[in-house]
């Protein structure tokens, strides 16, 4: 294969792609209009209750974003029309059958022309309700397989899950599937059924105690935590994730898959411009409280890796890996990582958030600018329990005190520093499995087909994979931080 084989393997083909709210799948939607322009249709798959709710969606949601900006550069006043001809809405949700679609037309003729499907679909918060992420996650992935064997011309199917589904720390961790008898834990074996069967119950007793909708979210919530963590997993995004991997292996018979795992995506590197990103992903919600002021210690092993991959390099993987496994009828893994490549560490990034909130400050409420000072990151519990004690504990105890005394006197600073704790104490939570994460994830997949395509000067630099052309320093000091101020910091 060579590069320049991997935008020839799109021409004049019908592609479906889900998850396009969502940042990653934007990018790719973009690189394949703006890389392929022959592609015949894009059926882009959207939750709303009509396709002309959709059409609204696509426009609003997915065409009027920023990532688009070169496109329509390169179009012009043909950008419209172009669009419109190569990009479908669909209205439809994975956590149906059939995908939710019900314009019977439409339907038989996606089954009766698609070629591959891209499943970008996911719900990535953490702590999302059980049922929620289940739904999407697992049961999701199930229908898209289900729906793919519809698909008389279907040439691969690839889904996008994440690395972090392994339950490992530590190590090398392998491009490898999950095995169908696996168990996890203290010897628990995982069936989907049974976590269905939960799902339903535990929400009908929720039903009956006519709980108010806070309730049974933060009930919900609980529950994916708690079986996530009883099966050895972080936390329900993970654990959702590994199910939906299990349920594709099991149920996809003789289809040709790819299953991509990212690492941390991060803002673009290059393509189509270097620094769009959109929302937080799972580091930068720690430099935003950070150069706001909120955040200037943290829970961390400073030494660890912290595995990052820029979103345009994670997409080239994703039209690598199509190009390459197209109607082989086997199931293929990879990772889209950089720790074993060029890897980068958590102190690091702490000081490249420094070097640029120092220089380029955030503005605060009051419209002064935010003066940071060094973070650090504390290497254990109990150094953390310490700091945590003597610098909020103590003093929010002290001024609850004198607030209580003064009248209410003190009330914003003593809100503002119980507000920085609650932040804090938050972030451990959901982010202390990922500071302590010591494991490299091995790329010998994708390095092999790196080495093995033939390298046209120009077409691989459209569809550059090499993690060792980032140097990290520059692209958060001058492309990441930037970016996530410019696009995602309101």
């Amino acid at each position: 294969m060579d590069f320049e084989s991997i935008a020839k393997s799109l021409e004049h083909k019908n592609i479906l792609i889900t998850g396009t709210s969502g940042f990653l799948a934007k990018i790719f939607m973009e690189k394949v209009l703006r890389s392929q322009p022959n592609v015949k249709k894009l059926f882009i798959l959207l939750r709303a209750e009509n396709d002309t709710l959709a059409a609204q969606r696509l426009q609003n949601e997915v065409i009027g974003k920023k990532v688009f900006r070169v496109l329509k550069e390169e179009h012009g006043t043909g950008f419209g029309s172009f669009m419109s001809d190569k990009v479908t809405a669909v209205a439809g949700d994975i956590s149906f059958e059939n995908l939710g679609i019900k314009d019977s037309t439409l339907k038989e003729e996606m089954w009766g022309e698609i070629n591959f499907i891209v499943n970008v679909a996911g719900n990535t918060t953490f702590d999302e309700r059980y049922d929620v992420a289940l739904s999407t996650n697992a049961l999701g992935v199930k229908h898209i397989c289900e729906f793919a064997k519809k698909c008389t011309k279907l040439e691969l199917l690839f889904h996008v899950s994440t690395a972090y589904v392994t339950r490992e720390r530590e190590g090398i961790i392998f491009e490898k599937p999950f095995q169908k008898d696996e168990t996890f834990g203290e010897n628990h074996k995982l069936d989907v059924a049974v976590e269905q069967k939960l799902v339903q119950e535990r929400l009908k007793g929720l039903q009956e105690e006519k709980a108010t909708d806070e309730a049974t979210k933060l009930a919900m919530q609980d529950l994916g935590l708690q079986r996530a963590r009883l099966f050895g997993w972080a936390n329900t995004y993970v654990f959702t994730k590994s199910i939906g991997e299990k349920l594709l292996g099991h149920l996809r018979g003789d289809l040709p898959v790819v299953i991509l795992r990212p690492t941390i995506i991060t803002s673009t590197y290059k393509e189509p411009f270097p620094g769009w990103i959109e929302g937080f992903r799972t580091i930068d919600s720690l430099i935003v409280s950070y150069g706001k002021g909120k955040l200037n210690h943290f829970l961390a092993d400073p030494e660890a890796p912290l595995d990052v991959v820029p979103g345009d390099m994670v997409v080239n993987a994703m039209l690598a890996t199509i190009a390459a496994h197209s109607c082989q009828r086997s199931q293929f893994i990879y990772h889209a990582s950089t720790s074993t490549r060029n890897p980068l560490k958590n102190n690091a990034v702490v000081e490249f958030s420094y070097q640029y909130f120092s220089k380029n400050p955030c503005l605060g409420r009051d419209g002064m600018p935010v003066r940071v000072t060094k973070g650090s990151l504390l290497p254990t519990k109990a150094s953390f329990n310490n700091l945590m004690t003597l610098q909020y504990k103590l003093p929010i105890q002290v001024l609850r005190v004198m607030n209580a005394l003064s009248f209410q006197s003190l009330d914003n600073l003593y809100c503002n520093l119980n507000r920085k704790y609650n932040l804090i104490t938050r972030f451990v939570e959901l982010y202390e499995h990922f500071a302590f994460f010591k494991a490299r994830f091995d790329d010998s997949n994708l390095e092999k087909l790196r080495v093995n395509t033939t390298d046209d000067n120009i077409a691989s630099m459209k569809f550059y994979l090499d993690p060792k052309c980032i140097n990290w320093e520059d692209y958060f000091i001058n492309v990441h931080i930037p970016g996530l101020v410019q696009h995602s910091i309101k």
